[in-house]
């Protein structure tokens, strides 16, 4: 994409708008973009400072790898600077463990706002948290080399980042949970063929491909895709009449917009 100014570029979150189209780059290629509680706090903070007109947010990561997933120091005695370590947190009153776990989830739960389509490109490693933030957007496109894991389970911990909804939805219950207990590898084959990935190409077609699928995106009126989209994310927890009912009243909608009329 054309280089602009970021409108964010802090620990290790790069985000740049052009148009209706926002970027989100992970900047830390030489540690695999590994994830800490302040790279989420800048991808929280990305999701609130987007501008209004923004429709489609690509996320991205630079290098060979999209996200290895959680920095180890979280798991050592000290910790990151400024930080709490994990352990010290684990030690602590159960509710303020709870409330520093929702407060890293935000990273995770804005990109499905029914105002935006996310797209993540993921090549290479996409590993635990790597893994559950290209499942936080809407769509995937991936690199032929991708490596796509879920290595909670293997710690002795479990997936808490928001992945396991997306997860099950996308594969089904027994496919998820054998991803999340073995922590195997899912390769670009196996993620289109299960509907983890929308596309697959080559790595060094992956921003051109998420430039092609963003334009058509926004090529469509805004308002019909808002609609469309909340329609869809809510069909798998409506029964097929309610699924009737949320058609009729958002076409209704629709068509009294487009005769301008007003309630």
């Amino acid at each position: 994409m054309t280089s602009l100014d970021p409108v964010l570029d802090k620990d290790g979150v790069r985000l740049t708008v052009e148009d209706a189209v926002a970027t989100v780059t992970l900047t830390n290629p030489a540690k695999r973009n590994a994830q800490s509680p302040a790279l989420w706090r800048a991808l929280t903070e990305a999701g609130r400072v987007l501008p209004g007109d923004v429709r489609v947010v690509v996320l991205r990561g630079e290098g060979k790898s999209f996200s290895a997933g959680l920095d180890r120091q979280a798991f050592t005695p000290e910790g990151f600077d400024g930080e709490p370590s994990f352990l010290d947190m684990a030690r602590g009153p159960e509710a303020e463990l709870d409330a520093t776990i929702a407060e890293y989830q935000e990273a995770f739960t804005w990109w499905r706002r029914n105002d935006l389509v996310s797209i993540a490109t993921v090549q290479g490693h996409a590993i635990g948290a790597g893994f559950q933030l290209a499942l936080a957007c809407d769509l995937r496109i991936v690199a032929e080399d991708v490596h796509f894991a879920m290595r909670e389970t293997s710690l002795g911990l479990v997936p808490d980042l928001t992945g396991t909804h997306p997860l099950v939805n996308l594969v089904g219950y027994a496919r998820a949970l054998e991803i999340c207990a073995t922590g195997r590898f899912v390769h670009a084959e196996e993620a289109e063929r299960t509907g983890l990935a929308n596309l697959v190409v080559p790595a060094d077609q992956l921003d051109a491909a998420a430039r092609d699928l963003a334009a058509a995106l926004v090529s469509a009126p805004r308002d019909a895709v808002v609609e469309t989209k909340a329609l869809l994310a809510g069909a798998l927890s409506r029964t097929y009449e309610e699924q009737r009912i949320a058609e009729r009243a958002a076409q209704g909608r629709r068509l009294r917009d487009l005769a301008g009329i007003t309630d």
